[in-house]
């Protein structure tokens, strides 16, 4: 049947009308030719699982915490972390690697170098990042600090061991012999060590070490040390049984230099090295690089931290009978 002009006008409205209606009480489709998100910037909101592996708590290795943490919030990345923590134990220390490895993490951060280690060798095709580490080459973490090759890179915190032997000098100019008490199992404390015995030598110093297996066997080593000076290297056992060297030292009336910031601010007398606050942050610009996909780890160098300072504790020299010279002062941080 032939429609008239009115009734067609008229069907056209009603339609418009109802088309009009549905689109007032749903949102708008995205328009189809709108990208999906590529390349290496994260998409917007997304949220990242990173895993934590500290070796054992003490100062510094907890500062490196703090300053990984504080990078990736600095970053504006939305972050949530599965920390644990070894003990020194390295039976604990591999279960959390081998827990890691199949935890789908976006990133682990292993703190310290047997869980640098245990994590290396667990998590194979997640990224990870290591710090507090002192010679990654050695440990077997990297093929070399500038071209690590694998899934593993990070930052070193091998401190200027000769710079601080030469201290024990400045505080005690007649000292002969030193004292070092470090880990056995430790690759860390082995490559300082080795590093300190060629710096003492140079120092006219002797040498005396004691090696120990736990932090339970701190104090006995210190008591057994006849030496004139102590020296702590950045060993974990060690720093973790610090309270028993420093005061070993102040019973003895003798100079404990020690391996970084964080020992001095315990007791230590004074070190030159690094702040591991800071070496923690610059962890986590790498890790932000790595998160975005902006870096591979393969091909990030290890870093080593940039700027290193003096500290100084004088109520601890004062308590071991030794004064701190001028020319040591200047230009130090005070920390005690």
């Amino acid at each position: 049947m032939k429609r008239s002009p009115v009734t067609v006008v008229a069907g056209l409205v009603a339609a418009l009308s109802l088309a009009l209606a549905g689109c007032a009480g749903t949102p708008a489709a995205a328009p189809a030719s709108t990208p999906a998100a590529t390349g290496s910037a994260p998409a917007a909101g997304k949220a990242y699982k990173v895993g934590i592996s500290q070796y054992v708590t003490h100062p510094s290795l907890d500062a490196t915490v703090t300053g990984f943490k504080k990078a990736l919030t600095d970053a504006g990345l939305d972050v949530t972390y599965d920390e644990k923590n070894g003990n020194a134990d390295q039976a604990t220390v591999t279960s959390i690697s081998t827990t890691f490895a199949g935890a789908g993490l976006d990133l682990v951060l292993a703190i310290a170098t047997p869980s640098a280690q245990a994590a290396a060798q667990a998590i194979t095709d997640t990224p990870v990042l290591f710090t507090a580490v002192t010679d990654p080459v050695a440990a077997k973490l990297v093929d070399s600090m500038d071209a690590p090759g694998a899934n593993v890179t990070g930052t070193s915190d091998m401190n200027p061991v000769a710079e601080q032997i030469a201290l024990i000098k400045k505080l005690k100019p007649e000292a002969k012999t030193v004292g070092i008490i470090y880990s056995s199992g430790e690759v860390n404390s082995e490559v300082q060590v080795k590093a300190a015995k060629e710096a003492a030598a140079k120092e006219g110093l002797e040498v005396v070490e004691k090696t120990v297996t736990n932090t339970g066997e701190v104090q006995q080593a210190a008591n057994s040390l006849e030496a004139d000076a102590f020296y702590v290297p950045t060993d974990n056992n060690v720093v973790s049984g610090l309270e028993a060297v420093i005061q070993v030292a102040e019973t003895k009336r003798i100079p404990l230099v020690v391996g970084e910031g964080d020992s001095v601010k315990k007791g230590g007398i004074v070190t030159y090295g690094i702040d591991y606050e800071k070496l923690g942050y610059q962890t986590g610009e790498m890790a932000v690089k790595v998160l975005k996909g902006e870096a591979k780890t393969e091909s990030m160098a290890v870093e080593t931290q940039k700027d290193l300072s003096v500290y100084v504790n004088k109520a601890a020299a004062e308590r071991m009978g030794v004064t701190i010279p001028a020319d040591v002062l200047d230009g130090a941080e005070v920390v005690g």
